[in-house]
């Protein structure tokens, strides 16, 4: 399956030839740390009205906010429409067609009114945003005024011992787990990816530029995630 919202390393295209395998490969390389760190994310948002999940991929994190906070509608944003396919199958066998819709979408000019919803999140996806800036000023204007919109992000940890290990895991394990279970090119995109992200001080200011107030930033598990949590304007 492709899409129309193709682009190069990092496009929907991309992430389509992986979408199969994309869940597994994400416990693998996060030691199922994501799972927790997603539950962070999740709990940020409000308990009623309508969530946005942005570069909601399989729809972990969609299906999620719709189970832990069972008042709410939920929406999943996403490029690729492989991705958004094993995340429909996903939906349906839970029965939650009625409570959460995907939609093909680019971050960057989302298809929705402003002051939608009440709270937004994006899980390991603003590094793939080609304008970040841009993407978390559309998540500002679709998300209520003093909404919370939260981003959970890779990085690259700094400082220690574990540091150092969890570098090694990043730059070694990663691209070797992808070559065996998917192909080596979109797996070593998303190692350089994490790399290039900019440090969690520079991303916070960029949340400051794109309109949010009162951002707070958390660590988490050595610095390989931070989670960004701003209000919308």
């Amino acid at each position: 399956m492709t899409t129309q919202l193709a682009r190069a390393d990092g496009s929907g295209a991309m992430f389509d030839k992986i979408a199969r395998r994309y869940d597994l490969l994400n416990r693998l390389m996060s030691f199922g740390l994501d799972r927790s760190w997603r539950r962070q994310l999740i709990e940020s948002m409000p308990t009623q009205g309508r969530l946005l999940d942005v570069a909601t991929g399989t729809a972990d994190v969609a299906l999620a906010l719709a189970r832990i906070h069972p008042d709410t509608q939920v929406t999943g944003l996403d490029p690729s429409t492989g991705m958004l396919a094993v995340g429909q199958d996903k939906i349906d066998a839970r029965g939650l067609q009625e409570r959460v819709e995907l939609i093909p979408g680019d971050a960057q000019a989302m298809p929705f009114a402003d002051n939608f919803f009440s709270g937004t999140t994006i899980a390991f996806g603003i590094r793939n945003v080609p304008d970040r800036l841009q993407g978390l000023r559309e998540m500002a204007r679709v998300t209520q005024t003093g909404g919370p919109v939260s981003v959970l992000e890779l990085s690259e940890p700094e400082g220690g011992i574990m540091a150092r290990l969890a570098k090694i895991h990043v730059h070694h394990f990663v691209p070797l787990m992808g070559r065996l279970l998917s192909g080596q090119k979109e797996y070593r995109y998303l190692q350089s990816s994490i790399a290039a992200f900019p440090p969690a001080n520079a991303f916070s200011e960029l949340m400051v530029e794109a309109g949010f107030s009162d951002v707070k930033v958390s660590r988490m598990t050595f610095g390989t995630a931070h989670l960004y949590i701003g209000r919308a304007p």
